[in-house]
């Protein structure tokens, strides 16, 4: 399994043609064949790319949706994570 920093979770955004990544706990999971996350964007809080540990709390659902999507790596701290936006 591949490791990922934010910095390079950030640049899989399911944005021009690229596969939408989102991290939660750890684990970074695929959800690119999701309809609900087309263009990278889920409802209005989150945007794949990014860490969702911490704003998961915010959706109407648990993380046990997430765990219906292959996963596709582990998330690693380090120099580069500064926050959980995925923003440098």
């Amino acid at each position: 399994m591949r490791e990922f920093t934010l910095r390079e979770l950030v640049r899989f955004n399911g944005q021009d043609g690229r596969p939408a990544y989102v991290a939660y706990q750890g684990k970074v999971y695929d959800l690119t064949g999701s309809f609900l996350w087309r263009g990278g964007r889920h409802q209005v809080l989150h945007r794949a790319g990014q860490d969702l540990t911490r704003t998961l709390g915010q959706a109407p659902h648990g993380p046990e949706l997430l765990e219906k999507f292959p996963v596709v790596g582990t998330l690693k701290g380090g120099e580069d994570a500064e926050d959980d936006r995925g923003e440098p």
